[in-house]
């Protein structure tokens, strides 16, 4: 068995070891079955488990596999989740209490008090009535169709009712109740029992444990939450059921409207990814939030994630870390991934908006849910105060928010409207006894300005501010426009009226500028993914698969994960990468006849498979000129490897044609277990982990995604040429990097690869890999 989860029982068959009835989850198998057939995958169908026949009929690969039936398939869909668990036309609450304490009664209480329009059906086999409705003993004794059932009974009578709800044909179940997989290992088989039976009836779940649900559309309140948000536009999927609580009664003091909200509890069957993909179904979602602490599917996330952001903003908050990487310190790529790298990247590669806090999470959602893209990265600041004025600008800088540069015909109008001490250059200061009348006079020359495509106007209360009436200008001046338009007012009691009045009619108002700015940064950021052209992986066909998968058994069989270095640059070169000439020597003889051979000057490294850093144990001698320098060579490595250590395998000697110095470089990868693997780029040499000059994206990468990391870095100003020096040959690093991509793509068995120094030439002689590193995962 591997770790994919399947068995091969011979070269055509594949037995399935869990049972698989999503699309998505076929590509974990593609790998696996193209190196069989040697064809291309097609994502059709459905898996249940059993055998999977392969074979090509007309060119197109086909699997034979019992199927999954269609209405179970249709059930999976996201449409679906959004019809039954946020549009249901009736609900089940199984557990309603009589008892106003309990969880069974305010979930009946919740769905009445909220005006669900469907039908209610308390489901208590201790009573007759809940809140004037009839109870049934058994949601199986239901007369009607039941779309959604909400469980909320003690952990070890769920199983039992989950099967009922299965034989009832209910389409989705939510179960509140705790006691699962958080509790320890019998909770989690318990889950797992959960999970079979939903399976088995084609039934999606939500948690367990977890808070509910809540659609202030149609309307729904399924949760135990105290009360429910004003109707809005903002979808929140939230991992923490304390958290989400937490922001649902902070919402209402807000007076943030919201479209929906989850609680994913532990995720058994139902996950972000599933209602990320609902919510980009719903009209009434306009942006959509995530508060999340692990993502297990991490490919299919990125995959969700790039379809969805194309419609609709995704904004994440990350809590805890990952020790994704604490693991990978066999190599310099490992030792440089800290614990939060993969899932920075897989957001930044995908066009999720990521967030620091909770604060900053719904400052961007009000942004996002209230103003247009804007058509620039160019913002005019109107302020009545030079200090706020100058700490946005600050901010703006850092953030990479460009100030407009206003047009002559801006700067003559406001010359005329605005008193002669007035600045009216970017950023515009309108003096503090700027009263509504001034501000509205400098807003609309500003917005009018075509070189502006966003504004951020502040105001400090002086005695003889009209903030109110400052407000209803801004309000006034802003509708029509496609221009986003930001509001900080700074102060207390004396602007609250007028910042309510700002977020009631759709204007973002903020009490310091350094979050409007950033707000303002994410709305840039976002609209400047959407200008770029969707791009599609580089992959190479002069490629040896064959060859590499050679070597890889060769160290296998011999129970190594580490390859030994000749090995290592046979896989680099059999992907097109090019390597010095190099020989394996066993003896001090060999490495004096493979000298010969490959021709001085040479290098001689030592061959062990516990020695990644060959430097820090005298493993290297450079610029060998003869036989006699290749004998006392040999016997120096050998005198100081075995000091140092003295238990280490030592293979021999790897004889190395020197080349000449070039750009010293490192291309990198290391696997994460949620994203795949994670490729790095920086500055190479002995000094790349203290230097830290790298950049990282997930594989496989297209042309546009390895030319954004190479550029992101320092590393790209030096090849590009300093003080006179020549551009290095960007094109072939580039070429390299795409190919270490392809080859981690293809090769999921490669857990970490390094290639430092890779050493860049000048433009039009290449790059070649001096030293390359490769790590196997053990099975």
């Amino acid at each position: 068995m591997n770790e994919e989860g399947i068995s091969v029982i011979n070269p055509v068959y594949f037995r399935v070891k869990e049972p698989f009835s999503r699309v998505s989850y076929l590509p974990k198998y593609r790998r696996l079955i193209e190196n069989v057939v040697s064809k291309p995958w097609t994502e059709n169908l459905s898996l249940r488990p059993g055998r999977i026949k392969v074979f090509i009929l007309e060119g197109s690969l086909i699997l034979e596999a019992p199927m999954v039936p269609p209405s179970r398939l249709e059930a999976r869909s996201p449409s679906t989740i959004l019809s039954a668990i946020f549009r249901p036309r009736s609900v089940a609450v199984i557990g309603a209490s009589r008892n106003p304490g309990k969880v069974g009664h305010i979930l009946v209480r919740n769905l009445i008090d909220t005006g669900f329009p469907g039908k209610v059906y308390p489901v208590n086999p201790k009573a007759k009535e809940i809140l004037g409705l009839r109870c049934f003993s058994d949601v199986r004794e239901i007369p009607d169709e039941v779309d959604l059932a909400v469980i909320a009974i003690p952990a070890p009578l769920v199983l039992d009712v989950v099967k009922a709800c299965g034989e009832k044909g209910v389409k989705a179940v939510i179960v509140i109740s705790a006691g699962f997989k958080e509790t320890g290992v019998e909770g989690a088989a318990l889950e797992r029992q959960l999970l079979e039976v939903c399976r088995r009836y084609g039934m999606r779940m939500q948690g367990p444990n977890c808070l509910g649900v809540i659609d202030t559309h149609t309307p729904l309140n399924l949760s135990f939450a105290a009360s429910m948000p004003r109707k809005g536009n903002i979808g929140f999927i939230s991992q923490s059921g304390a958290l989400g609580t937490a922001v649902l009664d902070w919402v209402l003091r807000e007076d943030i409207g919201f479209a929906s909200f989850v609680s994913l509890g532990n995720k058994a069957d139902l996950n972000e990814i599933d209602f990320i993909e609902a919510m980009a179904e719903d009209p009434e979602v306009r942006v959509i939030l995530l508060y999340v602490e692990s993502i297990e599917e991490g490919e299919r996330f990125v995959r969700v994630a790039r379809e969805v952001v194309r419609k609709k903003p995704l904004i994440v908050l990350k809590g805890g870390t990952s020790t994704a990487g604490a693991r990978a310190a066999g190599s310099h790529t490992g030792a440089m991934v800290g614990s939060f790298t993969a899932y920075k990247t897989a957001f930044k590669q995908s066009g999720v908006i990521m967030a620091r806090s909770v604060e900053e999470l719904f400052d961007y959602a009000i942004a996002f849910s209230t103003q247009p893209l804007p058509r620039g990265n160019s913002v005019a600041i109107v302020t009545n105060a030079g200090g706020p004025g100058i700490l946005a600008t600050d901010m703006c800088e850092a953030l990479g928010v460009k100030l407009a540069r206003l047009s002559a015909e801006t700067l003559k109008g406001l010359r005329e409207g605005l008193p002669p001490a007035s600045s009216v250059h970017n950023p515009v200061d309108i003096l503090g006894d700027a009263r509504a009348e001034r501000y509205r006079t400098a807003i609309e020359k500003v917005l009018d300005d075509p070189s502006v495509s966003s504004l951020l106007v502040i105001l400090t209360p002086q005695a003889m501010t009209e903030s109110v009436e400052t407000a209803k200008a801004i309000v006034e001046l802003s509708g029509g426009r496609d221009k986003p338009v930001l509001a900080v007012f700074m102060g207390g009691e004396s602007v609250e009226e007028a910042s309510r009045y700002l977020i009631d009619h759709g204007i973002p108002c903020f009490n310091f500028p350094e979050k409007a700015v950033r707000a303002l940064a994410a709305l840039i950021e976002y609209a400047e993914f959407l200008e770029r052209p969707e791009s599609r992986p580089e992959f190479f066909y002069d490629v040896d698969k064959a060859a590499v998968r050679e070597i890889v058994e060769a160290a296998r069989r011999e129970g190594r994960v580490v390859l030994l270095p000749h090995e290592a640059a046979g896989v680099a070169r059999a992907y097109g990468i090019h390597v010095p000439l190099m020989r394996m020597a066993a003896s001090m003889e060999e490495a004096m006849r493979a000298a010969e051979e490959i021709g001085y000057p040479v290098v001689l490294k030592v061959v062990s498979p516990e020695i990644l850093h060959k430097s820090d144990v005298g493993g290297i001698v450079l610029n060998i000129s003869s036989p006699e320098e290749v004998r006392e060579a040999y016997r120096s490595i050998v005198t100081r490897v075995s000091r140092y250590m003295p238990r280490a395998q030592i293979y021999g000697v790897l004889v190395m044609k020197m080349v000449p110095q070039g750009r010293e470089l490192i291309v990198g990868v290391s696997r994460d277990p949620q994203f795949g693997p994670l490729i790095m780029f920086g500055l190479g040499g002995i000094y790349v982990n203290f230097l830290r000059d790298v950049s990282f994206r997930l594989a496989p990468l297209s042309l546009e995604e390895a030319r954004g990391m190479v550029e992101e870095t320092k590393a790209y100003t030096l090849l590009k040429g300093v003080r006179g020096e020549k551009p290095s040959d960007i094109n072939a690093l580039l070429n390299i990097i795409l190919r270490v991509s392809q080859l981690v793509t293809d090769f999921p068995e490669i857990l970490e690869m390094d290639i430092n120094p890779l050493f860049a030439y000048e433009e039009g002689r290449g790059c070649i890999a001096v030293d390359v590193k490769i790590t196997l995962s053990r099975s």
